[in-house]
């Protein structure tokens, strides 16, 4: 633990030393007159920190805004892809009381912990003074924000697990319904078209596994804790979906460091070719037909993913942005986090992007249907309204680092499907009673 400690601290200063240069600033006092600017003619330089963007998504919002407030510079501080090292990032700077950033963007399971922490700042002021319409929202994606009556951040997109495969390759009637198509499917077509893999998914131990595990083990049935708050991992439905995600991860049809996968690998892998199928979620879709970086081109197709004997799951995900606690300029943070998440935000990024939003009629923006298609189509917007939801626990964090452990042994072969159950069970138990 204390090395990790040091090795989160080394990471902070480094991050420091890096922004100290671009932190929060006004510009210097004019030399005419008195020598002061007027408050009108101050500029305010805001550190947006958000992970790692492979579409245009991010930097187009930000252009849009400063075009529209140029009396604020946004300095994107681009964090680890690794959502988990990412959410480390965050509290070892946030514990040391860091003012260097303004807008923190949060994966849709940290908002309730950061608040508990007091990492961020409540929105209820603003939202209220500026009179933002909530029921506008997707209220699965506004309520991962909610914590003790408030709202502690805003939705940026929402994400669904989903099923993107080769066009030139894949036939219509080929698309598969269930685990065990995708498989045979896979295997069968691996080759063709240059491909180098059938299938590929998220198997490295970090949170995206947990995603797709969730998907796994929800097509069976099986849940990990259910709506009551008991733990319930030990079944026969959860037992039959791990097992498949096993078989899977160690078959022929996928890369063979598959566990080394996360959505950066898994985008390059289909963006190059390499794959027949992909899960990813809704941004692939931009990734995968953007001409300067894309090999694959108006090949690109989307389906739900396969389903096991309970029918199709997607893991419910997305982002959210809010203000930090420590942030020296809360009022122009929120000037740009309300951009980011409002309308005219969500359309850039979505256009750009790829990224589905939370606000529900941009599904019916002739633009952003003309970039990405499928946000048109019932499935897929139902779809995304009907995900499941990943563990709902007062300290996921620790929930999940178990189900990352357990799982990422048995598709390594260290231990049995039925061990890593069990395992869970009494260490999920565990964490829980605390």
């Amino acid at each position: 633990m204390k090395a990790k400690k040091r090795k989160l601290l080394t990471g902070f200063m480094a991050l420091s030393l890096f922004l100290a240069a671009c932190s929060s600033s006004e510009t210097s006092t004019d030399e005419k007159g008195d020598g002061e600017k007027s408050e009108k003619d101050k500029k305010v330089t805001i550190v947006y920190a958000n992970g790692k963007d492979v579409t245009k998504g991010t930097t187009k919002v930000i252009e849009a805004f400063e075009k529209a407030n140029p009396h604020i510079d946004i300095k994107l501080q681009e964090m680890p892809s690794d959502t988990g090292q990412q959410h480390d990032a965050y509290v070892t700077a946030f514990n040391a009381e860091s003012s260097e950033i303004d807008v923190v963007s949060m994966d849709v399971i940290w908002p309730a912990e950061f608040a508990q922490a007091g990492y961020v700042q409540p929105l209820d002021r603003f939202l209220q003074q500026d009179g933002i319409d909530l029921s506008s929202y997707n209220q699965g994606a506004l309520g991962a924000a909610q914590f003790n009556g408030k709202q502690w951040a805003m939705p940026k997109f929402i994400d669904g697990g989903l099923l993107f495969y080769r066009k030139d390759l894949i036939k219509e009637d080929e698309i598969p319904k269930t685990w065990d198509e995708l498989l045979a499917t896979a295997s069968e077509k691996k080759g063709e078209g240059g491909t180098k893999f059938g299938y590929v998914m998220q198997s490295k131990q970090y949170e995206g596994l947990v995603c797709n595990v969730i998907e796994f083990v929800a097509s069976y049935g099986g849940k990990f804790i259910d709506e009551n708050g008991n733990v319930v991992v030990n079944s026969p439905e959860t037992i039959k979906g791990l097992k498949k995600l096993v078989e899977i991860a160690k078959s022929d049809a996928v890369p063979d460091n598959v566990t080394n996968f996360t959505e950066i690998e898994s985008d390059q892998a289909f963006i190059e070719g390499q794959t027949v199928f992909l899960r990813n979620w809704p941004y692939e879709y931009a990734s995968a037909n953007d001409k300067e970086k894309s090999k694959i081109v108006g090949k690109v197709g989307i389906a739900p993913l396969p389903a096991g004997d309970k029918g199709s799951a997607a893991a419910l995900g997305g982002w959210q942005a809010g203000i930090s606690k420590f942030s020296k300029h809360p009022k122009e943070a929120w000037e740009f986090l309300k951009f980011l998440t409002g309308p005219e935000g969500q359309k850039i990024d979505a256009i750009y992007g790829g990224h589905a939003p939370t606000i529900t009629e941009l599904y019916e923006d002739k633009e952003i249907l003309e970039a990405n298609p499928t946000f048109g189509e019932k499935g897929f917007v139902d779809g995304l309204n009907a995900a499941v939801s990943r563990p709902v626990a007062p300290n996921y964090p620790e929930i999940s680092e178990i189900i990352q452990i357990e799982v990422s042994k048995a598709i390594a072969g260290q231990q049995t499907v039925e061990q890593a159950v069990q395992n869970m069970d009494k260490e999920i138990k565990a964490k829980l009673v605390k």
